[in-house]
């Protein structure tokens, strides 16, 4: 949704007519309040601000398949190394000073 200039609004502005900011928003509207000139908050239907966070938990998700079977693709390519082996190599080549 495209904010317009008529969606961004002074916070004093926003203080004295919450209210009426409140129906617009319920009605579709989101609005950008500023603070000295500055971007400041947004306010957007409890609703909408519900599927937002449904959409990151989902793409949180989406990224977590992605690593699973990126690691699953390493194991079955061979590519992996029990990591007990190799922090116990690691802890040697240190004791040893080589590494």
């Amino acid at each position: 949704m495209a904010v317009s200039a008529r969606d961004v609004i002074p916070l004093s502005q926003a203080r004295a007519n919450l209210s009426e900011l409140a129906d617009q928003v319920k009605a579709g509207a989101e609005k950008i309040v500023t603070k000295n000139g500055e971007s400041y908050v947004a306010i957007i239907d409890a609703q909408r601000l519900d599927y937002y966070h449904q959409l990151e938990r989902e793409r949180i998700h989406l990224l977590l398949i992605d690593d699973a079977m990126k690691g699953l693709a390493d194991v079955a390519a061979g590519s992996v190394k029990d990591a007990r082996s190799a922090l116990e190599a690691r802890k040697r080549r240190r004791a040893e000073g080589t590494g």
